[in-house]
C-alpha cells in the first residue's frame, strides 16, 4: 500500500486538461441524473454509466502528467526523450529548413494511452519558436513531420549546438500548446509544451550524435536518454 500512495503522488492533471475533464464530468452526472430519475428503467442509466466512466478514464489518462525528473545531475550534451511514446524514425535526413545540411532525426511516436505532456530534450537558451497550420496525416506517416500542423522550436545548447525539437499533431490530434518562449533559458525537467491526443515529436540532432535508442523502443519522457550529443 505505501508503494501505492507514494506513485501516486508522483502524478497529477495536467492543466491543459482541467476544464476538459471538469466540464465533461459535470455533463455526464447531468445526463446520469436524467437517466436515472427520468427513465423507468435502469438499463439505459446502467449502460451509459459504463460506456462513460470507460470514455471518463481514458481521457484521465491522457491528461496524466507525472512528477519527474533527470536522474543525473551531468546534462552536459545529454538528449533526452521529449515525451513519452515509442521511437518510430532513427535517420538522417537533409533538414532544409533552418539548418540547410544533414540531421540525426529521431521520431516518438504518442498513441492515445501516452502522457502527451513534452519536456524539453536539453539545458540551453530558447532560439526561435514557430507555429505552422497544415494537415492532419497519421502521425507515425513519413509526411507527417513536414506537412502536418507543427510547431518548432529550436534550442541553443551551452556549447552554442542548435538542435531543432518538432511538437507534430495527428490524425485526432487538433491543438499544439507549446510554452516555449524566444530568448528564455530552458532546461531538462521542464515542460516544452502538450499536444492533445495522439501525435508525434521529432528530433533533429548533430549527425554526429551517439544515439542511445533503437526503433520500436518505448521511450519515458524527461526519463529514456535519446542521444549524446558531441561537445564543442
Amino acid at each position: 500500500m505505501g508503494k501505492i500512495k507514494k506513485k501516486l503522488k508522483k502524478i497529477r492533471i495536467h492543466r491543459e486538461g482541467t476544464n476538459t475533464l471538469l466540464y465533461g464530468a459535470i455533463c455526464l452526472a447531468l445526463i446520469a441524473l436524467v437517466l436515472w430519475f427520468a427513465v423507468p428503467s435502469k438499463i439505459p442509466f446502467c449502460i451509459f454509466a459504463v460506456l462513460s466512466g470507460t470514455v471518463y478514464g481514458i481521457v484521465l489518462n491522457f491528461y496524466r502528467c507525472p512528477i519527474r525528473y533527470f536522474n543525473s545531475e551531468e546534462t552536459e550534451g545529454v538528449v533526452v526523450a521529449p515525451a513519452d511514446g515509442h521511437i518510430v524514425v532513427i535517420e538522417e535526413v537533409d533538414e532544409n529548413e533552418y539548418f540547410h545540411e544533414r540531421r540525426l532525426m529521431v521520431s516518438i511516436f504518442m498513441s492515445l494511452w501516452n502522457v502527451h505532456a513534452n519536456w524539453f530534450p536539453v539545458d540551453g537558451v530558447v532560439k526561435s519558436v514557430k507555429h505552422f497550420d497544415g494537415n492532419y496525416h497519421k502521425a507515425w506517416l513519413p509526411k507527417a513531420s513536414e506537412e502536418n500542423e507543427h510547431a518548432d522550436t529550436i534550442i541553443t545548447t551551452p556549447d552554442g549546438t542548435d538542435i531543432l525539437c518538432r511538437q507534430i499533431a495527428g490524425a485526432v490530434a487538433r491543438r499544439i500548446v507549446t510554452y516555449a518562449k524566444e530568448g528564455e533559458d530552458c532546461y531538462i525537467d521542464e515542460h516544452l509544451g502538450f499536444i492533445k491526443l495522439g501525435s508525434r515529436v521529432d528530433l533533429f540532432l548533430p549527425v554526429d550524435s551517439e544515439v542511445c535508442v533503437k526503433m520500436g523502443q518505448a521511450t519515458t519522457g524527461d526519463q529514456t536518454v535519446i542521444a549524446r550529443m558531441k561537445t564543442r
